[in-house]
């Protein structure tokens, strides 16, 4: 479990396609905390460490993973939003997050609004009826608050927005239009969806 505040940003040294994909993460975290079977969201993915070093750790992703979240994401070189799993007794400062990634999201786009900055996303039919105005989500593990949604053809378009903390700590800085996140919807909303979809069907 989560609260989708980011606490460290990772860069992924090595890239090792195996069975699963094998990769090597440096990061700023004191690995003498961070036991081996430890959970840490990357980029909003729950993974599991396997093996660490002084300044690193090391993660199996099975194509299963690599297929549900965003694309060229889990390149050598790459950065990653890092929050390691909540304890008992800690600060809540965002919400509720899982870890399990629900969809990829576009950046439609990206606009300076004051000292914040205002970032559309396109979601398809399947996520849009569980993303709501002022409703939470999290993007590629940042938890956010939605600002506004419009209902499109095949899907809908949400915005948030970034305040200057967020946009220089975690690696949402770098989106531009095109760009693919990892998203999860509020877990309630995701109950909700599934009782609604049962009662349907009774119907």
């Amino acid at each position: 479990m989560f609260t989708g505040i980011i606490t460290d940003i990772g860069t992924i040294r090595s890239h090792e396609p195996r069975g699963d994909l094998r990769l090597v993460i440096g990061c700023g975290y004191d690995m003498g905390t961070v036991a081996i079977g430890a959970s840490i969201a990357c980029s909003g993915a729950c993974l599991t460490v396997v093996e660490k070093g002084e300044d690193w750790f090391a993660v199996d992703l099975s194509a299963e993973t690599v297929a549900r979240t965003a694309p060229g994401l889990w390149d050598e070189g790459g950065r990653l939003n890092l929050e390691r799993a909540l304890k008992v007794g800690d600060e809540l400062g965002g919400h509720i997050v899982t870890g399990h990634v629900d969809g990829i999201g576009t950046v439609v786009g990206v606009c300076p609004e004051g000292d914040s900055h205002k970032v559309g996303f396109a979601v398809d039919a399947a996520l849009a009826p569980m993303i709501a105005p002022k409703g939470s989500i999290t993007v590629d593990g940042v938890s956010l608050t939605v600002n506004e949604v419009r209902d499109v053809e095949g899907g809908a378009h949400f915005s948030v927005n970034l305040i200057p903390h967020t946009w220089e700590v975690t690696t949402l800085g770098r989106l531009v239009e095109g760009a693919s996140v990892n998203l999860e919807i509020d877990v309630l909303a995701r109950y909700l969806d599934r009782m609604q979809s049962l009662r349907g069907r009774a119907m």
